[in-house]
């Protein structure tokens, strides 16, 4: 097996199928073993799962995951990879590669079409460009029981924040929505070729049942957003702008129902919080 960690064998692949990184498919890719091998170990996969693999690259996390896992499939949307991905990864017979943009999967149809009484469970190198957008789609999918994906390290702090830090989002709570997230470990600039700027982070998160009682999830997700949609505002003000049905003195009596202050800010807020604030919005329309 080609050794993708192994600089010399990387640059001769680079040089064999005159492959290009892309920036603008956010491609840095792994060099250090120690890396892949730590994702997939506190992933918890073994062979009761099947492992979906969003953008495997040049395939150190894929060999990792094969190794582990009853079955993996990874979807990769650079096809110019395809040659590079036979010889690296090829050997393996639980492998399916899909070339094909990960946005437009339909992730419950696939998973209920190849897992085969596997428990699906995601592990990714994320590209940096399309990590919100991706993790939002392998979360809201409900398919996976664990989530173990690496991200921009900020990125990891956000998704793992306390109510009321700064570091607490609207993507906080979504992530918290769906799962409970766990930082595992850090991994710096040094171990990807070519070398991005900001050092990144491994998160896993388990998916759980929902932890509050939300009548209307679409009216929880719609205050959430409104919450956030100006910091440091008065969470009054930041639901005057994003409710027009409603009048301030409308929103204030909602607030005051739910036991919140009228000076309250939305980052200050649990998703339990959230969810009866969005109950009585839901009622009151």
């Amino acid at each position: 097996m080609i050794d993708v960690c192994n600089i010399q064998q990387i640059k001769a692949l680079l040089e064999k199928y005159n492959f290009h990184f892309s920036k603008s498919k956010g491609q840095n890719f792994l060099n250090q073993r120690w890396v892949p091998e730590r994702i997939a170990s506190e992933s918890g996969i073994d062979r009761e799962c099947c492992a979906l693999e969003v953008g495997p690259g040049f395939g150190p996390l894929t060999q990792e995951l094969c190794k582990r896992a009853g079955k993996v499939i990874a979807l990769e949307l650079d096809t110019t990879l395809e040659p590079v991905l036979r010889e690296t990864v090829g050997e393996f017979d639980n492998l399916q590669i899909r070339f094909t943009d990960a946005m437009k999967v339909d992730l419950p149809k696939l998973i209920e079409q190849e897992a085969q009484g596997l428990r699906p469970v995601a592990c990714a190198n994320l590209p940096y460009y399309i990590t919100s957008p991706i993790l939002s789609k392998l979360l809201e999918s409900k398919c996976f029981s664990s989530v173990t994906v690496m991200v921009q390290k900020e990125v990891a702090q956000r998704i793992c924040a306390k109510a009321g830090t700064a570091d607490y989002s609207a993507f906080t709570v979504m992530c918290n929505y769906y799962a409970e997230p766990e930082l595992l470990f850090d991994v710096p600039p040094h171990c990807f070729i070519p070398q991005p700027k900001v050092t990144s982070a491994v998160v896993c998160l388990r998916t759980r049942p929902v932890q509050a009682q939300i009548d209307d999830e679409a009216m929880f997700f719609r205050t959430v957003r409104a919450a956030f949609s100006m910091r440091r505002k008065t969470l009054l003000n930041c639901l005057s702008g994003s409710f027009s049905e409603f009048n301030k003195q409308e929103l204030t009596g909602i607030l005051t129902s739910c036991g919140f202050a009228p000076n309250v800010r939305g980052e200050t807020l649990d998703i339990p919080a959230f969810a009866k604030l969005s109950n009585a919005l839901g009622q009151r329309r």
